[in-house]
């Protein structure tokens, strides 16, 4: 009597350990399908679904957004991923500066090409940039300081399609914003973002920020050493 009476016990507790499990299981299909964040990570290509022919050989600077005078001596390539934590830390710590000492004085041409890798916002972010310039570089610099500046968290998808317009429309002045949301929304500068991607891990790139001096990758992501990277090249030339 009292092994059926522990049989009945063992098999309720089997019974009910199950049924725990298959409901915590049937909440989870439920929140993975009506989760704001998952239903707008449905909505974003990841590299495997942007199709078209790319080129990973070359620099391709006349491609890039690029501020300075045309015929400086020294060209600088930042790479970056507009959710990067460090790209954001080091445009507060540098930019400004960069531009007083080198931009402005007519030493360097800099210019920009996107990393994006951190996750499938990171790919729109970096699309609406490329649209944005297309249009007006000069405008690209300012989404380039603005957008770093309202940076979200690292570890959600906060660079939605939707976030991206309405960043755009309320931050971003003296573009055609309607061509900007027609070909954004088409995804029209999809593949440059791959092909910088691409292109970036050609040459060694595996992380932001990252900076090249006339073609030659530096070791480290710090101003001093960009600095010294670029006064060497202004004096061998």
């Amino acid at each position: 009597m009292n092994e059926k009476k522990s049989h009945s016990k063992t098999l309720y507790l089997i019974i009910s350990i199950l049924s725990v499990l298959v409901i915590l299981l049937v909440v989870l299909v439920i929140y993975n399908k009506t989760s704001p964040e998952v239903s707008a990570l449905k909505k974003m290509p990841n590299y495997t679904e942007i199709k078209g022919k790319y080129y990973t050989d070359g620099l391709k600077y006349e491609k890039q957004p690029h501020l300075g005078e045309t015929d400086a001596k020294v060209k600088v390539i930042e790479f970056a991923d507009f959710k990067c934590p460090a790209c954001k830390k080091w445009k507060e710590s540098n930019w400004e500066r960069l531009k007083r000492e080198f931009i402005d004085t007519g030493k360097i041409e800099m210019y920009f090409v996107n990393y994006a890798f951190i996750d499938r916002d990171s790919i729109l972010a970096a699309s609406a940039g490329e649209a944005i310039a297309k249009q007006n570089n000069e405008k690209f610099w300012e989404y380039y300081e603005k957008l770093f500046d309202h940076q979200g968290d690292e570890t959600k998808i906060w660079a939605t399609q939707e976030f991206l317009l309405d960043f755009v429309k309320d931050k971003i002045d003296g573009i055609d914003y309607n061509l900007f949301e027609k070909e954004f929304m088409e995804n029209k500068y999809m593949l440059d973002v791959k092909e910088d991607y691409k292109t970036a891990g050609h040459y060694g790139i595996n992380g932001t920020p990252q900076f090249m001096v006339n073609g030659a990758l530096l070791p480290d992501s710090s101003f001093e050493g960009l600095a010294s990277a670029i006064e060497k090249q202004l004096l061998s030339k």
